[in-house]
């Protein structure tokens, strides 16, 4: 299973002679690969590669792109082209945002209706998938799926209505914003259904790590509904924050079982999930310190939104470990890196790549 202990690191001299690339793992033969390659020279009629000995291994082992389909779905196609892309910048974690309020983007053979009637037929089949995991990692790329939850579900709850915490029917949101449809806490068949559907993932997606999403859940749908405000009473749940945290819990039940390690984005930051959960931070880097101190994993993505078209100075500015930190070593080994962000509002298959590259490697 692919994850985070993975070995990268290569030492590659040139000379007049020869070229010389030593790796302990194929990975690391794949980075030095990308390093002898930026080294050559052309001229038109032969090539040369500059003379040089390079001993070199990442600082973080966590470098990771987000691609949202959810959104607006990218083909096949876009998405290889981008993991070459990464490849040549020795990104290694392409984070798939599979499921949105506007689409629900993979095959699940055990609940159909889930692609069927959330996707307007632009999702990947199972087939698919296995070939970009396949293409992904032929490049050292891992793959790490998100299914986003309990919130930004809409596309789940058009077939699957019974899941929710608020009345039916539900359609496929068309346009972009926070919604209220999220899956009930309270209920068993949540769990049941969760359990089966993440289970027959798992054995799609072989990265140890599976993202669960988690943010932006506004709470409208559970304040209203009795039953669930009940439950939260009943089991000591301050607010909906607590009951959020329950969910989770219950969800990393699931996730164990099935062999994945959870990540999740900010809001899932609860003193109740146990340290080995890998918190995403896109509401600021604080949030990222002070998980390290708590004995949290964490992965930054705050300043590294791409869709933002900030200039890639204010990229090269944000640091996942910045020199005035205050984190002690130990500390700051918990922060595995950073994730750049390409969320799907606005861009098509058309459009997608000049808005990714060149800033993604900066």
């Amino acid at each position: 299973m692919q994850g985070v202990e993975e070995d990268e690191s290569y030492t590659l001299e040139v000379t007049p002679e020869l070229a010389a690339l030593h790796a302990p793992t194929v990975v690391g033969v794949l980075r030095g690969l990308e390093t002898l390659l930026q080294l050559g020279l052309v001229d038109g009629k032969s090539y040369s590669f500059q003379a040089a000995v390079i001993d070199d291994k990442p600082r973080f082992p966590w470098r990771g792109l987000l691609i949202d389909v959810g959104r607006h779905f990218e083909p096949v196609e876009v998405i290889k082209r981008n993991l070459d892309g990464m490849a040549a910048a020795k990104m290694n974690v392409f984070h798939w945002h599979l499921s949105e309020d506007q689409g629900f983007r993979v095959e699940s053979k055990r609940f159909p209706k889930l692609q069927e009637l959330g996707s307007d037929g632009q999702f990947y089949t199972q087939d698919q998938v296995r070939d970009v995991v396949a293409y992904a990692r032929d490049r050292g790329v891992r793959v790490v799926p998100e299914f986003d939850m309990p919130g930004h579900v809409t596309a789940w709850l058009v077939g699957y209505p019974e899941l929710a915490a608020g009345r039916g029917p539900y359609q496929i949101i068309r346009k972009f914003g926070v919604f209220d449809g999220t899956f009930d806490p309270t209920r068993e068949e949540v769990y049941q259904f969760l359990d089966t559907f993440l289970g027959e993932m798992a054995g799609l997606f072989p990265d140890a790590y599976m993202h669960i999403g988690g943010d932006e859940n506004n709470g409208k749908q559970w304040s209203a509904n009795p039953a669930i405000v009940a439950f939260r009473k009943e089991h000591g749940l301050a607010d909906n924050h607590a009951l959020q945290a329950y969910f989770n819990r219950r969800l990393l039940q699931i996730l164990t079982k099935h062999g994945k390690k959870m990540v999740g984005w900010d809001e899932i930051f609860h003193p109740d999930l146990p340290k080995d959960i890998v918190v995403q931070s896109w509401r600021g880097a604080d949030s990222l310190g002070t998980g390290a101190r708590q004995g949290y994993l964490g992965i930054l993505s705050s300043g590294y939104y791409l869709d933002h078209i900030d200039p890639a100075s204010s990229h090269y500015e944000v640091d996942p470990v910045p020199a005035d930190s205050g984190l002690s070593d130990a500390e700051a080994a918990r922060i595995l890196g950073g994730e750049a962000c390409m969320w799907g509002e606005h861009v098509t298959p058309e459009s997608i790549d000049s808005r990714i590259w060149p800033r993604a490697g900066a």
